[in-house]
């Protein structure tokens, strides 16, 4: 399973959710749909706040859920809590993606060795306007945001993927498309 487990990391505001939602419907519209999970996420945020269909769950119900081992993969980032329950992973057919953290990235390689990273960047200008624009946070917290993603490199290594989300949505997406066609084998875009 390690091998086929795809997990998506990157800044706020890189767009990291917009390419997932996309990539989802795209893959919905398929005569064949390809042999890959969306693994979904629980998380500490209620669901009218988010454009990511999660569990939403309060602290406590969380905590109950990560003390009963129900999750394969948890973290905290930004003052919520974070996690892939067991199931959304282990005992799937095919590739699973999984949105993940950056901090919690070295975690994942020890504990699923052999997935591959897909890391999604956007220029410094590109992240600003969008974490302005959903209107989350204050201009400070925005630039604190910011400041922290450029702190916060993280090493790929041979056989993770990246790609930069900077012109629009629709031609990022089909690129990742192609990428990760090339990577899984898996067919994810009609031929035109």
């Amino acid at each position: 399973m390690s091998n086929q487990l795809i997990y998506v990391m990157g800044p706020s505001g890189v767009g990291k959710d917009s390419l997932l939602n996309w990539l989802r419907g795209q893959v919905r519209r398929l005569p064949v749909p390809p042999a890959l999970h969306f693994a979904r996420r629980t998380i500490t945020r209620p669901q009218d706040n988010s454009n990511e269909d999660h569990e939403a769950v309060t602290l406590d119900a969380f905590t109950q859920l990560q003390q009963a081992g129900a999750f394969a993969l948890h973290w905290e980032a930004h003052g919520l809590h974070y996690g892939v329950r067991t199931e959304e992973i282990l005992g799937r057919n095919g590739w699973v993606m999984v949105n993940g953290s950056r901090a919690y990235v070295d975690r994942a390689r020890v504990l699923f060795e052999g997935i591959t990273v897909l890391h999604v960047s956007a220029p410094e200008a590109v992240v600003r306007a969008r974490l302005t624009e959903r209107q989350r946070e204050t201009s400070t917290e925005v630039e604190a945001r910011i400041q922290r993603s450029q702190s916060a490199g993280v090493a790929l290594v041979p056989g993770d993927l990246h790609i930069v989300n900077a012109g629009t949505l629709e031609a990022t997406a089909r690129e990742l498309c192609a990428m990760l066609q090339a990577h899984t084998g898996l067919r994810l875009i009609d031929s035109d």
